[in-house]
């Protein structure tokens, strides 16, 4: 039973060292809804460190006997962390990181403890509610809207959905908005699983969990994937990498919505609702025999596909582009510089972004960093940083061609909305830029490039 419902859907994770914590703990957080994980010989995932709220309690015996470099296991997981010390120790910037505030006594007490964690709890939602706020869906094109639209029809459904898109695209903000929007299930955890980031051999332990004692080293009882998402939504991204047998498995629970614990013979129910993403075309790889066709068409119940980057088009690209730079240079320093370049705009929505969203974001951020540095929109710089972006970007050989192909593709598709947009406004190019959310600039590049002239009304009436 909950006695706190302010501390929940937390994982501590212990380095205890010659310090014998992990046990006190357990016991002080024993009435609250959080996983105490021995971490002294295990490899923390970064990457459930980013999706689940953690943090670490270390023992400063663990730096003591060198076992532990502090600097580099603040940069590889980010949590925050509570030392636990016999006494005060000097801020060594050698060893310990600079922010070496969150202390408790080896003797602490329960009471110590509880308030320590429900301090950092409150720093992490409130690092967590400024990066949801920032991360705002960006949907200024028709494709976007129209994929909006399908996730508010079907978010309060409690059928399995599957979602579709390039790497990059945003595969995960779709799940964590379907996620939100349902009734029920929005006021449970959103638990994100990587399947292709599964250690062999692990699959069991990480997803069904195990009991006290069931093997060597389980010295607490561990929630697996599943139970953490108990009342809310387990998020599977890259579906299409789980192995067959592992298939197997997760097909079993989502058929008896129970899962039984390694090392116990008593299943547990859950209700919880799935969103899986892939970026493969699944019903190739059922006739190819790699992945289940029952599966399939249990995940497959509401599929959603989320367009690319090139498919969203101008409009997305400067509007996220613009977004990634007001967040990463800083509202207050962004205000005392000139509006953001017209070159720059307008280089941003011709470049190819095979990494779609996520390599937009990479590129805005070596171009905020630059800005908030020297303070100014530098060109020489940043014309600079494009050319590398897109001399740098990855084609395979062996796609190239169908690159190429895509590619054409999509400059149709832009050129066709570019068209329309200009007869809704009847060829005002002041109208029909502000109707597209670009510069009057851009749209005259836009008509240069897709050689769109301000005759061709005229023949096609005459058509």
């Amino acid at each position: 039973m909950r006695t706190n419902p302010k501390i929940e859907e937390l994982d501590i994770y212990v380095w205890e060292g010659k310090a014998d914590i992990v046990d006190r703990v357990a016991r002080c957080m024993a009435s609250f809804d959080v996983e105490v994980i021995r971490a002294d010989d295990i490899a923390i995932s970064p990457e459930r460190t980013a999706l689940r709220p953690s943090l670490a309690i270390i023992s400063v015996s663990v730096i003591d006997s060198g076992a532990l470099l502090m600097r580099d296991w603040q940069a590889a997981h980010g949590i925050p962390v509570v030392w636990v010390g016999a006494a005060p120790r000097d801020h060594d910037p050698a060893t310990y990181p600079s922010d070496y505030s969150h202390i408790l006594p080896l003797d602490f007490t329960c009471a110590e403890l509880r308030g320590m964690v429900m301090k950092l709890v409150l720093q992490l939602r409130a690092h967590s509610a400024k990066t949801h706020e920032s991360d705002a869906m960006i949907a200024n094109s028709e494709c976007m809207q129209a994929l909006l639209h399908e996730v508010d029809t079907f978010a309060d459904c409690d059928t399995s959905v599957l979602v579709h898109g390039e790497t990059g695209v945003g595969k995960e903000r779709i799940a964590q908005l379907l996620h939100e929007k349902h009734t029920r299930y929005g006021q449970g955890p959103f638990v994100a699983v990587n399947c292709g980031a599964i250690p062999d051999g692990l699959f069991e332990s990480l997803f069904f969990g195990h009991s006290k004692g069931s093997f060597t080293g389980a010295v607490v009882a561990h929630k697996g994937y599943f139970e953490q998402s108990d009342g809310g939504t387990l998020f599977l991204d890259e579906i299409g990498d789980l192995p067959l047998y592992q298939q197997v498995k997760l097909l079993r629970v989502l058929e008896d919505s129970a899962v039984t614990r390694i090392g116990s013979a008593t299943p547990v129910k859950l209700d919880f609702r799935l969103v899986a993403a892939t970026n493969k075309h699944l019903p190739q790889l059922v006739k190819d025999g790699t992945f289940r066709a029952d599966l399939y068409y249990r995940l497959a119940v509401i599929e959603l596909k989320i367009p690319s980057l090139e498919e969203r088009g101008a409009v997305d690209k400067i509007a996220i582009f613009k977004a990634f730079i007001a967040q990463i240079v800083g509202s207050e320093r962004l205000s005392a510089l000139p509006d953001l370049p017209y070159w720059l705009a307008d280089a941003v929505a011709d470049t190819y972004f095979p990494g779609n969203v996520r390599e937009l974001r990479n590129l805005a951020e070596r171009i905020g960093v630059t800005v908030r540095q020297i303070g100014a929109w530098d060109a020489a710089r940043l014309q600079r940083l494009l050319a590398l972006a897109r001399t740098t970007q990855p084609v395979p050989a062996e796609s190239a061609a169908e690159v190429l192909v895509d590619r054409s593709k999509w400059d149709m598709a832009e050129r066709n909305r570019v068209l329309a947009a200009l007869d809704a406004n009847g060829w005002r190019r002041q109208d029909t830029a502000l109707y597209l959310g670009i510069s009057r600039k851009v749209l005259w590049e836009k008509m240069r490039k897709y050689q769109i002239f301000d005759e061709e009304p005229e023949a096609r009436e005459s058509e």
